[in-house]
């Protein structure tokens, strides 16, 4: 599937892309929620219920089903009506933190890098998570190991901008 320069553009903001030095769940979380709110792209309800709903519904998703260099995501998203905008909000971690698995909730695993969905359609909401899984399964890893080891959210942006639509 090819998305236009438009899709792009509206599914990444380069004003909430992220590099975070959070050490614990919540403290990532926080810092992104109060950002997103202070810009407008969710409500202030928004932190309270993406913790309430990870809790519930882990994120956590092991990569190296795909390759063993690839580091483990986390894809943490929650219902529209706490979300005014559609994005992905990429956020890279300085540290690992540990999320429960999506497919094995008992399970932890050590998270390096969240693609947290904003999405004000409710229907929407696997369409944006398979087009992330798509982009991660079909990006040569030569390529997205770029995105994965950078630590600047320009770079990022850059790099989603000019592969993300590269299916």
């Amino acid at each position: 599937m090819y998305m236009s320069e438009t899709a792009i553009e509206s599914l990444f903001d380069p004003k909430i892309v992220y590099v975070s030095s959070g050490t614990t769940r919540q403290e990532v979380f926080e810092e992104v929620s109060n950002d997103l709110v202070a810009k407008g792209y969710v409500k202030d309800t928004f932190l309270d219920n993406l913790n309430s709903r990870e809790d519930a519904y882990p994120t956590g998703m092991d990569l190296s089903v795909v390759g063993s260099q690839y580091p483990n995501v986390a894809i943490p998203h929650t219902e529209a009506n706490f979300v005014y905008k559609r994005r992905i909000v990429p956020v890279k971690l300085e540290n690992p933190i540990e999320f429960h698995n999506m497919i094995e909730p008992s399970k932890t695993m050590s998270v390096r890098f969240l693609f947290m969905i904003l999405n004000n359609d409710p229907e929407g909401q696997a369409n944006v998570l398979a087009e992330i899984m798509d982009f991660l399964t079909q990006t040569p890893w030569d390529r997205l190991s770029h995105m994965f080891e950078s630590d600047s959210a320009e770079e990022i942006y850059n790099f989603l901008r000019d592969n993300f639509d590269e299916k």
